[in-house]
């Protein structure tokens, strides 16, 4: 859960740098189309997620662990999320007949139905 948080926060962060700085026109670019404004916002973002990935990663790699931390607190969160790899494997099994496709949708439902009637 703490990876959601944190990746949802390092797209947030950014997004509202991005239209802020295209809103108050920081950057000296005038727009006055809604289509033009989203534009430049999605590029201003864009750019700022860029500059400060980069800058996370050179501040990381050199060691210098303050400009790594400030770059990381200017995305949204200190580090990077860390994902983990799924465990274990599913088996998957495809039918590419309809009638077979039909009663693994009925098994799937009859199933459904089976768990919400042992509900309390």
């Amino acid at each position: 859960m703490n990876n959601l948080f944190a990746s949802v926060l390092r797209t947030a962060v950014p997004l509202t740098a991005g239209w802020i700085l295209t809103v108050t026109g920081a950057l000296g670019i005038e727009t006055d189309s809604k289509a033009v404004t989203g534009g430049v916002t999605a590029a201003v973002t864009l750019a700022y997620y860029v500059l400060f990935r980069l800058a996370e990663l050179a501040a990381d790699r050199i060691g210098w662990e303050p400009a790594r931390l400030i770059a990381g607190l200017a995305l949204g969160w200190a580090r990077p999320p860390e994902y983990q790899a799924p465990t274990g494997t599913l088996p998957v099994r495809i039918h590419f007949d309809k009638e077979a496709l039909r009663a693994d949708i009925g098994d799937a439902l009859r199933g459904a139905a089976q768990d919400a009637d042992d509900r309390p």
